[in-house]
């Protein structure tokens, strides 16, 4: 493997010494894999973390485009999100992704050239948005009534309802009075960046799930956060400190190749020979596979799961991010959301990125099916004039560079009967564990799902080894 790795320590230990630490592998670097480790090895566990990319971080990170750092897409967190923030001050970064004091999200009226604002006051729930809702220029006066009747019985659905998740978001908007425009201009707004997907395509019970913890749950609950330096530095850079910090070994390029039941009872991880592996199999007393679900399903040895198949019946959903460097500042705000355009959300990324001169702006694009495949040349064409209508700046601007990132399979598709094909953390086999946003965590595919998974696998081996949990992060303590 690469330098600094080597195979985990055997379990026996030698003559006159302690019995050495149960073992551990974690298969994949993204946020759920490193989260796993991370708490396996506050638990006491001998960890070994394999990827096969050369850098940690799964869809969240950043790459170099000349002088610029740039992140594959925008991504934000919420105060709710009290995983993610776990494994923020995990790896000393929280002060690098700061929250808002409170919720504040401009909101440009394209078509109607008017701005309007969803933000929220110090006032108890639901009392904390009626201010907000009330002058909320983008819907008529009986639409912000029908949101507030909308909202109080979504408040009231229970979670823990099957039947929720056989529903679609859409057709429960429709019949609890919701307009089109409604839809468009608050449900869409904070759906589709949250699920990747519009209510109509939104299963019902993640869609309740999302809006009741962020707006429903407490008056600070939907404040925004993001990074204010690149994604590679939260979680590769930082993340790898912290887990060399644990003594977590990290294989890097090192892609498992299958994971079967040695004849001594442990877990072996076979890893091929290639540019950074020698070639071995390693064994383990526990086994996270925190990989995309198809991965997973291909790793899985034969009964670890009553139906491997309905991992293959979880779809995927991509999102496209648009990146713009123009010549001056075009943009006041740090982030504002659209409609009435094609265009969804504006960040700028101008400071985090190292530019200098100018500005950079990243545009997200969730639920990007229509667009993933387009062509750089029609997504500028499209894009940049969209720009210049909402931002009256851009328009005198000089536009130094466009590019496009794309994630095909960004997350899984929140689509109504989702819920039960996810699986949760446990397998049938003894020591092997499943993880990553895609599992049943409750939450859609989030920074905050896939943290919650690497804690739920790591607690549950941990649970079933006897071994202390350290300061792992557990709901409600």
């Amino acid at each position: 493997m690469n330098t600094g790795t080597t195979a985990p320590r055997t379990r026996d230990a030698d003559d006159g010494e302690a019995p050495a630490p149960p073992t551990a592998v974690v298969v994949g670097g993204g946020l759920a894999g490193v989260t796993a480790a991370l708490a396996l090895a506050d638990g006491g566990m001998d960890v070994t973390l394999l990827e096969g990319r050369p850098r940690l971080g799964g869809l969240a990170f950043s790459f170099k485009r000349g002088d610029l750092t740039v992140d594959n897409g925008q991504h934000v967190y919420l105060r709710c999100c009290a995983a993610y923030r776990w494994f923020l001050d995990r790896i000393d970064a929280t002060a690098l992704a700061p929250v808002q004091e409170r919720l504040d999200v401009p909101v440009l009226d394209a078509d109607r050239d008017r701005l309007g604002r969803l933000r929220r006051s110090a006032l108890p729930v639901p009392l904390h948005l009626a201010r907000s809702l009330a002058t909320y220029p983008h819907l008529s006066l009986a639409e912000r009534a029908s949101v507030g009747r909308a909202a109080l019985a979504l408040k009231g659905l229970d979670l823990d309802d099957p039947a929720l998740d056989e529903q679609d978001f859409g057709s429960w908007l429709a019949a609890h009075g919701q307009s089109p425009r409604a839809v468009e201009a608050l449900w869409d707004l904070v759906g589709v960046a949250t699920l990747n997907a519009v209510a109509g395509d939104s299963s019902l019970a993640l869609a309740a799930m999302v809006f009741k913890t962020g707006l429903l749950s407490d008056p600070g609950a939907a404040d925004i956060g993001w990074a204010r330096v690149p994604l590679g530095e939260l979680h590769d850079t930082l993340a790898r400190k912290a887990l060399d910090g644990a003594g977590v070994r990290i294989g890097l390029r090192t892609r498992v190749t299958s994971i079967s039941r040695m004849e001594n009872g442990r877990w072996g991880v076979e890893v091929p020979e290639g540019p950074d592996t020698s070639g071995q199999i390693l064994a383990a007393d526990t086994v996270v596979l925190a990989v995309p679900q198809r991965e997973a399903h291909d790793l899985l040895p034969e009964g670890a799961l009553d139906d491997p198949d309905r991992l293959l019946a979880i779809d995927t959903a991509p999102i496209l991010n648009l990146h713009v460097v123009y010549d001056r500042k075009v943009l006041k705000r740090p982030f504002f959301a659209a409609l009435g355009s094609p265009v969804q959300w504006v960040f700028d990324r101008t400071d985090a990125s190292g530019l200098t001169e100018g500005q950079y702006l990243a545009v997200s694009q969730s639920a990007a099916q229509d667009e993933i495949d387009e062509p750089v040349a029609a997504l500028r064409a499209r894009y940049l004039p969209e720009l210049e209508r909402l931002l009256p700046a851009a328009r005198g601007a000089t536009v130094h560079d466009f590019f496009v990132t794309r994630e095909r399979t960004a997350t899984f598709a929140p689509a109504p009967g989702v819920g039960a094909l996810r699986p949760t953390n446990r397998t049938r086999a003894p020591g092997l564990y499943l993880a990553g946003a895609w599992t049943a965590t409750g939450w859609p595919a989030t920074m905050e799902g896939a943290v919650r998974s690497g804690t739920g696998a790591a607690d549950a081996a941990l649970t079933a080894l006897g071994r202390p949990r350290g300061h792992l992060f557990r709901e409600a303590t």
